[in-house]
């Protein structure tokens, strides 16, 4: 298992990260699993003998079951000195606060996760959507609080756009609060927007990026084919609508192409699609979920996958989006003043 140091902070965590929304089973959280403390903490301890050693979940996963089943699991003890990243935003109650990422709302959930899991800190607390209502002097006040307070070591945001993350990191150096180290992102070869800004702004400000549902709800996973219903047990089978499809021939096409390398390489072609993003500037982790052990066993062996210049090539060709303006606009006038950020998007544009 590789290490790489998560933004611009000195903490390393593992290139595979294991998620939690698989566990509990209550509500929407259904669709995506019901995995209970038994078999939850059989895959824990896989996941930590593979290397990894960050668990992300969130306090709306199963309406906090999951953080308790980590709790269970865990005990209060940290084995392999395993990380524990939780987020925090969405609705927890029937109260007009219980929501938001106010002061009020924030620490409030901040504690009540610290309880369900049975631990004194959380290593990387997120903010796990944007809150337009709230004004961000005092959300990211709340969160320099918690981590003074000792109850937060680092903060990130989630599903944040381009305009909203530069927005918060501006407060928070006028303010001279504690900053975001990471975005977690969706991010995969089906769904590429967050090469527009996410990433470059990633490169430039020293974020760390996590990717969730990195393999598109299953889409990428090789079970998926071209012409054929969903397989019975799927997501996509329980009706989950998440990542949106737009161009169902482009994702077929690509589902073709890692099924082909895959067969070439004598491996899935999830790894396939987990060890391309693996390779993508500036990913630091990929957060991998499942229900069964042969899930988790094959995703984590994409860690150890190396995908040859001329696949990754092909990757690239098939899934590629359209370049935006102004981003084409500078490619046709600015190519020769590009800063290492600008050349995240813009630089496979030059090259093509």
């Amino acid at each position: 298992m590789e290490y790489r140091l998560l933004g611009r902070s000195g903490l390393k965590i593992s290139t595979v990260t294991m998620g939690t929304m698989t566990f509990g089973g209550v509500g929407w959280a259904k669709k995506t699993g019901d995995l209970g403390v038994s078999d939850a903490k059989r895959l824990v301890d896989l996941c930590i003998d593979a290397g990894v050693n960050l668990i992300d979940t969130a306090n709306v996963y199963s309406n906090g079951v999951a953080e308790e089943i980590i709790g269970e699991v865990l005990g209060g003890k940290r084995k392999g000195g395993v990380l524990l990243a939780s987020k925090a935003r969405f609705q927890m109650g029937d109260g007009p606060n219980d929501v938001g990422s106010s002061r009020q709302h924030l620490i409030a959930a901040c504690e009540t996760s610290l309880k369900r899991m049975k631990t004194d800190v959380i290593d990387l607390y997120q903010l796990h959507e944007w809150d337009g209502l709230t004004p961000l002097e005092e959300t990211m006040e709340a969160l320099d609080t918690l981590v003074r307070d000792g109850k937060v070591r680092y903060i990130g945001c989630s599903n944040f756009s381009g305009w909203h993350i530069m927005k918060a990191l501006g407060v928070s150096e006028r303010d001279r609060r504690h900053r975001f180290i990471s975005q977690q992102i969706h991010y995969t070869l089906e769904a590429r927007d967050a090469e527009y800004e996410l990433l470059p702004i990633s490169v430039d400000k020293g974020l760390g990026v996590l990717v969730w549902s990195p393999l598109a709800g299953g889409l990428l996973s090789g079970k998926h084919r071209r012409n054929q219903a969903a397989p019975e047990g799927s997501r996509q089978f329980a009706g989950w609508t998440e990542p949106p499809i737009r161009d169902e021939n482009r994702l077929w096409s690509i589902v073709d192409l890692l099924a082909s390398i895959a067969d070439g390489r004598g491996v899935s072609a999830a790894q396939v699609a987990l060890a391309w993003l693996l390779g993508r500037k500036p990913i630091t982790s990929v957060v991998i979920g499942g229900r069964t052990e042969a899930q988790f066993k094959d995703n984590l062996a994409a860690a150890e996958l190396e995908l040859s210049m001329d696949e990754r090539k092909a990757l690239d060709d098939v899934s590629m989006p359209p370049i935006l303006y102004p981003y084409w606009h500078q490619r046709n006038e600015a190519s020769d003043r590009l800063s290492e950020a600008d050349l995240t998007l813009l630089g496979q544009h030059l090259r093509s």
